[in-house]
């Protein structure tokens, strides 16, 4: 298996990572102290956009969309991605710099994919562009949405119209001025059979009936300025022709739309690992602890050794994924999607960890982003279904798999 990148596909890279050194680094204490201000919140950072343009001008720009969608997409397989998207993860916040960020990227394939013409030209082109931002409303607090069957926000009709009536939480980025556009998985058919009761449909930000209850916190932090937050729906009107691809098709949009998301979170993943190794091996060079330099000491090693171990090891199950993806569509690559969802964040966490130790009492200061990466990574545990379900689902395709007449232990001929 071959994971040599094209001329193309290394241009950008050099690209990118020139990028992120020259206009991303420099000003990563700037942003996370504006974001941090109680004062500027739900206010974005006013340098962002200028570095929108700059990207974008520098083609750096949707670099997450498939080749399939033409003018709009730099034309890269998830292959070529995984390498950019590491990067990017490198900053928590640098992904919106190039229109990579969730969960944008999410809803503009799910308008890419599933919308209708005027879907898209009023919603789509303006994400594209990066004009506008966007939310994704499914899960729910009375309901356990892991199980995405489980999603009860009624979605009723009414003639022309339909009305929605429900609770929601967990919703990221709805806090953000610039969101423009909610998708929200709701149930239209509670008769139907368990997967077809779910639809998804396009509400205006703001929609009558749309109310925020509150910001919810991620270990104490807003995530400021797009939030997370409950919010709650009464009686929303919206026309009937913003249901996307018709009733009953929500859970299959939802497993289109949540596949490619999970592996971005993946790759983004491997790059905050790799900045706290990097960040680890730098700061055993520069400390000196009774008589000795940290990076003479076996167990110091060793914690480096483990980390630049298991980054690969994620690295290279990722790619794989990735390239299966390319080749047989996420559906048929749900396994490797699977593994990699519940591998990358715990490793990502694993390596802050370490290097949160190895730095001492500064480790767990905004000095450097240690805590900032461990916190991340143990939400991403969460987000897009917890280790759990996915580790559930993938052991249940492998014993369907390995289990099958004449596979296995029981099919050794005796001698």
């Amino acid at each position: 298996m071959f994971f040599d990148y094209t001329e193309k596909t290394q241009n950008l890279i050099d690209k990118l990572q020139a990028f992120v050194d020259a206009n991303i680094l420099p000003v990563d204490r700037e942003v996370h102290a504006w974001n941090a201000d109680p004062a500027n919140r739900w206010k974005p950072w006013p340098g962002l956009e200028p570095l929108k343009e700059r990207a974008k001008a520098a083609g750096l720009w949707n670099l997450f969309l498939p080749e399939e969608y033409g003018e709009y997409s730099p034309g890269l397989t998830n292959l070529d991605y995984a390498p950019l998207a590491e990067i990017m993860g490198r900053n928590m916040w640098s992904a919106e710099v190039f229109n990579c960020s969730a969960p944008d990227t999410g809803n503009m394939e799910v308008f890419a994919k599933f919308g209708t013409a005027a879907q898209k030209k009023e919603w789509l082109l303006p994400l594209l562009a990066g004009e506008i931002r966007s939310a994704y409303l499914m899960t729910e607090p009375d309901h356990a949405c892991s199980d995405a069957t489980n999603v009860r926000t009624e979605i009723r009709s009414d003639g022309n119209d339909y009305v929605i009536n429900g609770k929601k939480w967990w919703i990221s980025g709805v806090m953000d001025p610039r969101c423009k556009v909610l998708l929200l998985m709701g149930q239209t058919n509670p008769e139907n059979p368990r997967h077809t009761q779910q639809s998804t449909v396009i509400i205006p930000r703001d929609a009558p009936g749309v109310k925020v209850i509150r910001a919810q916190t991620v270990f104490g932090d807003v995530h400021s300025p797009g939030g997370h937050c409950e919010v709650h729906l009464k009686d929303v009107r919206i026309p009937k022709e913003n249901i996307i691809l018709g009733e009953g098709r929500g859970f299959e949009i939802a497993q289109g739309r949540l596949g490619p998301g999970r592996i971005h979170h993946c790759m983004r993943s491997i790059g905050s690992a790799q900045r706290a190794l990097e960040l680890m091996c730098q700061r055993v060079t520069e400390r000196k602890t009774f008589g000795r330099m940290l990076s003479d000491r076996s167990s110091i090693r060793m914690e480096i050794a483990k980390s630049y171990c298991d980054i690969e090891q994620a690295r290279l199950l990722t790619l794989k994924a990735a390239d299966a993806i390319d080749r047989y569509g996420a559906r048929n690559a749900k396994d490797l999607i699977g593994a990699i969802k519940v591998v990358a964040p715990k490793m990502a966490q694993t390596v802050a960890d370490r290097a949160i130790q190895i730095f001492g009492g500064m480790g767990v200061s905004d000095d450097v982003p240690l805590a900032e990466i461990l916190a991340t990574q143990r939400f991403i545990r969460l987000a897009d279904g917890p280790d759990e379900v996915h580790a559930s689902q993938l052991g249940k395709f492998k014993i369907a798999q390995y289990a099958k007449p004449g596979a296995g232990w029981n099919n050794i001929s005796e001698t």
